[in-house]
């Protein structure tokens, strides 16, 4: 089994910044795509960014511009650098990891989830 730990979240003023990080550990074989995602209160779970293993990156539009995602394939780690942070990003920020294992297929991994609150 694969495990993902989030860290970085918490409380900061609207227009501040936070890092977001993500380690992928366990029985990993080779992590393929990672990503974050978001959850609101009262709303569903929405893509922030992924990143392929090659570094091509892709974007949720409403944060496009203000966040970057990027990864450390070596230590099976992603980050999510946040930027101009506006309180409608507040959210439980989730990491994800996608794997291609021998005889199962595609695997999909989850974090527990990291809480980031924006104040205005």
């Amino acid at each position: 089994q694969v495990q993902l730990v989030e860290s970085g979240g918490g409380l900061v003023q609207a227009g501040g910044s936070l890092r977001l990080s993500c380690a992928a550990s366990g029985n990993i074989f080779s992590i393929d795509d990672m990503g974050w995602f978001r959850q609101a209160p009262g709303k569903q779970r929405e893509l922030v960014a992924t990143i392929t293993t090659s570094g091509s990156t892709n974007y949720a539009a409403s944060v496009k511009g203000r966040f970057t995602i990027s990864r450390d394939s070596a230590k099976n780690t992603v980050y999510l650098q946040m930027n101009s942070l506006k309180p409608e990003d507040t959210a439980v920020y989730y990491c994800n990891a996608q794997e291609m294992r021998p005889f199962a297929g595609g695997v999909g991994y989850w974090g527990v989830g990291t809480l980031v609150t924006v104040s205005s």
